[in-house]
């Protein structure tokens, strides 16, 4: 009885540990972050941009690959300097959501 229940009790940690990571990630899954989709053309700007961002190689809330034309797909952005649909400030610090840049697969990150 009492192996079944350190069973049940390591299966409710391990999900709960799971569920809290999914919750930590500001970025909903459908790619959305305060109401804006995170594709399209961006301007990176030095300050005052809608979003800020740290760039990371590990534990990234979003995935984003860089395209010359055609940023239709989350985590798709073209660089911009002027018609963008968003800005970023890069930030080292105190950032909406953190970005790794990939060259495939782009998105919200698990």
């Amino acid at each position: 009885m009492k192996k079944i229940f350190l069973i049940t009790l390591a299966l409710v940690s391990v999900m709960a540990i799971v569920f809290s990571v999914h919750a930590a990630n500001p970025i909903s899954r459908d790619g959305y972050f305060n109401g804006v989709r995170l594709a399209g053309k961006i301007r990176i700007v030095d300050y005052n941009g809608d979003f800020r961002i740290r760039i990371t190689n590990s534990f990234p809330d979003l995935d984003v690959k860089l395209v010359d034309m055609f940023p239709d797909k989350v985590g798709e952005w073209q660089i911009v300097d002027y018609g963008e649909d968003f800005t970023v400030e890069i930030v080292d610090y105190n950032e909406d959501f953190s970005v790794r840049f990939v060259s495939s697969f782009p998105g919200v990150s698990n």
